[in-house]
């Protein structure tokens, strides 16, 4: 059997198997095995078709990904993403068991600090901006007639007038949307994580990768505490929003003495919880050698129900009438955000010493490791970057729009608005690398038309083709120095992050204002700096909620948005359990149990051929087959990012020694790669005396211009199509050939 599997962007059946009649033989509307209606009897167990050849079977997954409208929102929690992928990013090392732990510790709490930057922010949002600062201003209030019930002036002191009061109501944002993430967690940890993968013996401890442990695929337990923990932590950032104003009131002199001593028991619950939830986080990570299918209901459900019952206590101590309390200027955020951005850059400091010492461990010679093993921690702090300038500039565009044009509201609070404000600079340093390197690739192409000539001389030149061609190959290479985009806005982003956090604590006020009596050069570019990171931000947030309204309306723009999730949900959520869900626990275990069961059947053979993200699904299927079962069975890969993406970013599970294994492990593998494609690439693998893994590049195109077997100008296919190429052919038919039996097996007896 030929077992297909596509790549991003997805495919359709009928597109795979080259025939319009398909028939679903196994699986669901989200992911299924199809046969070509034909083969469905031809190929019950017998493990040919009629004309003798392997049945194709194709395995159509794209669901998991862009099948449902509602996953474009996930676009919304892109940094829970981001610090999740710097968990896998750790470099290989051996017999640093603790070292690695800590790693996984690490990056587990920036994880839960990107969870209490969003609830704070919500909480900026809702209780600070909108309940606090414009329900308590007159001129506010009455611009937005939907706040005039709890203004104390427009309403002439109503019940909801109070601040207390105020902040209670609106506490309802950050806990709906505490709320939200944990629905949305728990039902997809439901579909995901809890899919059984074939149960298998302990796992082989001489395996140079994780990814053929028996629980590396099943996230359960996992996935469960974390969101637990965060859902813990969310709750409690909210009922800290409402607790520290009110005791700060509470401590002036002239307080009621029975509750301060409420706010002070209250403020320690919540500390003391707090700090179960960071010991939670840290305590334990992933069990891969065993299926873990334990249940923490400590974790699970009792730490959350603790959060919620404190929360439950905050909403009536900041409620009780307090008359003399009134809302002036801004709550107290500033020291809370920043308190966050340092713990933040501390975490990714430590990281960083970690992620050197696990590389300086593990390096091996012609190491390719991205940033030399420190594209974790380099991951982690975009994560932040990333988080903090969303929550910054949507704080700073809805100040803008509760105050309008005037200057009566205090605003965000002014690191928000710094951090904002650093978005224009980091963005005028990506402009110029993006143009060094254009000026790169534009001397590459130039130097690539020798190549390009040497490879078509038999035919007639043709200098504009020869360019077309040699452009797209050197566009190809950009993919190669991704690295170096992320090395320097990492190098530019703590410069920025630190100026921001000393300019907003040290001064207290908006970039603009504290550049108020500097030059008018610096005033200038102070203001300018302010506004346009607030509009960037504003525009972004817009142009992500425009694209999630759209996927809900049309089913390719919903495709497009799930293809930016294949690579980033494939790995399990290990640091973040509100990152968007792990497509893999469900595609591998789902190609594992047909390929052990079919050949269980018939005790035939199989290729399965992945395309682009499809072999890296082919890979780890392979990894999680048993021994014996792994012998029989060939891979083919094209478009593959195995060693190009995979390999140097995630070198502790694709790494040389991982790639080089599963070659000795499984019959056999062939790889096929063009000079045109930006993601796929050579896997190099060492031959060490067996057949060679990759082939050499396909041409690409078939034809440099026009000739008998090409009349038309051919297409370059680069990323796609790899099947056009008739060395595709050819070595699929050699696999095919290597794994056929001298005949081919029957049925075997029920039972035996």
């Amino acid at each position: 059997m030929e077992l297909l599997v596509h790549g991003v962007g997805g495919a359709t059946p009928e597109h795979m198997l080259d025939d319009p009649r398909t028939v679903r033989v196994s699986g669901d509307d989200t992911a299924a095995v199809f046969r070509r209606a034909d083969d469905v009897e031809a190929d019950g167990t017998e493990g040919a078709r009629r004309d003798g050849r392997p049945v194709p079977e194709a395995y159509v997954w794209c669901n998991l990904t862009s099948g449902n409208g509602a996953r474009a929102l996930w676009l919304l929690l892109l940094p829970f993403m981001v610090v999740n992928l710097a968990h896998w990013m750790r470099p290989s090392a051996k017999g640093r068991q603790g070292t690695v732990r800590l790693y996984g510790a690490l990056v587990r709490l920036v994880g839960l600090s990107l969870t209490v930057l969003l609830v704070a922010t919500a909480c900026v949002v809702a209780m600070d901006l909108t309940a606090w600062q414009c329900a308590g201003t007159r001129a506010c209030a009455e611009a937005h007639t939907w706040l005039r019930f709890a203004s104390p002036t427009a309403s002439g002191g109503g019940w909801w007038s109070p601040p207390g009061r105020r902040l209670a109501l609106a506490a309802a944002v950050p806990t709906a949307l505490v709320a939200l993430l944990w629905y949305l967690s728990r039902r997809t940890w439901r579909t995901y994580e809890s899919e059984q993968p074939v149960a298998r013996a302990e796992a082989d401890d001489t395996s140079p990768t994780a990814l053929g442990r028996p629980g590396f695929w099943f996230g359960r337990r996992l996935v469960a505490r974390l969101r637990g923990a965060h859902t813990a932590a969310g709750l409690l950032t909210v009922a800290a929003a409402l607790t520290l104003p009110a005791a700060a009131h509470d401590r002036d002199p002239g307080g009621p003495a029975a509750l301060e001593t409420l706010g002070i028991l209250l403020q320690a619950a919540l500390t003391a919880c707090a700090i179960t939830v960071v010991a939670v986080v840290c305590g334990r990570g992933r069990s891969e050698r065993r299926l873990d299918r334990g249940d923490d209901p400590a974790v699970v459900r009792r730490l959350p129900a603790v959060a919620l019952l404190l929360l439950a206590l905050a909403l009536p101590y900041a409620g009780w009438d307090r008359p003399e309390w009134r809302s002036a200027d801004g709550l107290p955020g500033d020291a809370a955000f920043g308190g966050i951005a340092l713990v933040q850059g501390l975490l990714v400091i430590v990281l960083a010493v970690i992620a050197h010492l696990l590389y300086r461990t593990g390096r091996l010679p012609g190491d390719r490791t991205a940033m030399r093993g420190l594209a974790g921690p380099a991951v982690a702090l975009l994560a932040c970057a990333l988080g903090g300038v969303m929550t910054g500039g949507l704080s700073q565009r809805v100040a803008d729009w509760l105050d309008g044009t005037g200057d009566g509201l205090p605003g965000a609070p002014v690191l928000l608005t710094w951090q904002a404000s650093v978005i224009p600079p980091l963005l005028a340093v990506l402009l110029l690398l993006t143009a060094w390197q254009a000026w790169r690739t534009r001397a590459l192409a130039r130097a690539e038309r020798a190549a390009v000539e040497a490879e078509y001389a038999e035919e007639a030149r043709n200098p504009e083709r020869t360019r077309v061609i040699a452009r797209v190959r050197a566009m190809a290479t950009l993919t190669d120095r991704g690295p170096l985009f992320v090395a320097v806005v990492c190098a530019v982003t703590p410069a920025l992050g630190a100026a921001a956090l000393i300019g907003g604590m040290t001064s207290g006020e908006t970039p603009s204002q504290a550049a108020r009596g500097a030059h008018p050069l610096v005033h200038g570019a102070a203001e300018t700096a302010q506004a346009l990171g607030s509009w960037f931000i504003g525009i972004g947030f817009l142009i992500f909620v425009t694209l999630g309204r759209r996927a809900y309306q049309d089913a390719s723009a919903r495709r497009t948005i799930g293809i930016l999730w294949d690579v980033g949900t494939f790995w399990p959520r290990a640091a973040h359990p509100f990152a968007p869900p792990c497509y893999a626990e469900r595609a591998v275990p789902d190609l594992t149990w047909r390929v052990a069961t079919w050949t269980r059947a018939t005790g035939g053979r199989l290729v399965i051929s992945g395309h682009s993200q499809g072999s890296v699904l082919a890979a780890a299927t392979a990894w999680q087959l048993p021994h014996a079962v792994r012998k029989r069975v060939a891979l083919l890969t094209y478009g593959s990012p195995l060693e190009r993406l995979y390999g140097r970013w995630f070198p502790a599970h694709f790494g040389p020694e991982s790639l080089a294994a599963l070659h000795d492990e499984v019959d056999c593998w062939r790889n096929l790669y063009r000079l045109t494609d930006p993601i796929g690439g050579p896997v190099r693998v060492p031959e060490n005396g067996g057949p060679r893994v990759d082939c050499e590049p396909l041409k690409d195109p078939l034809a440099h211009g026009r000739t008998d077997l090409h009349p038309l100008p051919a297409p370059i296919l680069g990323h796609s199509d790899y099947q056009a190429d008739p060395v595709f052919a050819h070595e699929r038919d050699r696999l095919l050939d290597r794994l056929s039996p001298p005949e081919v097996p029957a049925q075997r007896p029920t039972g035996s």
